[in-house]
């Protein structure tokens, strides 16, 4: 084994929601159960449109009784800007924090037990000034934190090795884990050929909310064709948007990647091929099936 390593992501933005209607607001909203959050508890969830296509995806934590969304720097104001639309007159504040706040991820063997946390999806504490969560995805991420930004380095770096955010994203990508618009094509991607009912990021109980009609049509009628899946690449990693062939038909599109490891949204009929050599440019493409996925064997 070795040590767990650590390190700030940089990129990632920060959202306070506050005020007497913040739960209420968001339950409205967003893909999972904003009553689940607690101190000890974080979750991930969803933004979609109306016609239940991905818009924003975000990890939520409580910080005293504030809520923080973690979404992409670069997508805040855009997030601000479409959750002022439905405000309207509810009792709620919307206020960017980025630049007190940082993300650190921690992962790699013990990584959890270094940090103190259950092996449970969401399962928080706090810590360092801030939360410290096994990710609510996927145990095997590791762990995320929200810290001061003044101590966030020093303090992660207490419980791992320093590593690089490039080194979290090849981690992330041999887990098949989405990175938001990365690998998500805003007002076009689906939850469910994403991965978010196998990664907790859907509460099928937990009532209306912006584009649920059709999450649950594509559910419970069986309308999954495609998949978001890990891919390993023999040669240099194309560009996001590369089309992936099989004898010379389109299988499938590359997303997110780098160092020989990437993200692929795919045909399942083409994945059952057991025998198919897929490409993406001149580079040889080889799917498979995270652990956590429950969708017919490749």
């Amino acid at each position: 084994m070795t040590a767990p390593q650590s390190t700030i992501l940089e990129g990632r933005g920060l959202l306070k929601v506050s005020g007497d209607d913040a739960r209420d607001f968001l339950q409205g909203l967003i893909s999972n159960d904003i009553g689940r959050v607690t101190p000890d508890r974080v979750i991930y969830a969803a933004l979609l449109t109306p016609q239940g296509k991905f818009l924003f995806d975000f990890f939520i934590y409580q910080i005293d009784a504030d809520l923080v969304l973690e979404t992409e720097a670069d997508r805040i104001a855009d997030l601000v800007k479409k959750l002022t639309i439905y405000k309207l007159r509810a009792q709620v504040s919307l206020e960017t924090i980025t630049d007190d706040w940082r993300i650190a991820t921690l992962w790699g063997d013990n990584a959890l037990a270094a940090a103190g946390l259950a092996d449970e999806p969401g399962a928080a504490q706090t810590w360092q000034g801030g939360v410290i969560a096994t990710d609510p995805r996927l145990a095997a991420a590791g762990a995320r934190a929200l810290l001061p930004a003044a101590t966030a380095t020093a303090a992660i770096q207490t419980l791992g090795t320093a590593a690089e955010p490039a080194d979290y994203d090849r981690h992330r990508l041999g887990l098949g884990l989405p990175d938001g618009s990365r690998d998500l094509v805003l007002e076009k991607s689906i939850l469910l050929e994403s991965g978010f009912d196998e990664l907790h990021g859907i509460d099928w109980n937990k009532g209306c909310y912006m584009g649920q009609e059709l999450t649950a049509r594509t559910k419970y009628r069986g309308l999954v064709k495609k998949r978001l899946v890990p891919v390993t690449i023999a040669g240099d990693v194309p560009e996001a948007g590369t089309p992936i062939m099989l004898d010379g038909k389109e299988a499938g599109e590359l997303r997110s990647g780098r160092d020989g490891r990437a993200l692929a949204l795919m045909r399942l009929e083409h994945l059952a091929k057991t025998s198919a050599v897929f490409t993406a440019g001149d580079a040889a493409v080889t799917p498979s099936k995270p652990d956590w996925a429950a969708w017919p064997e490749i």
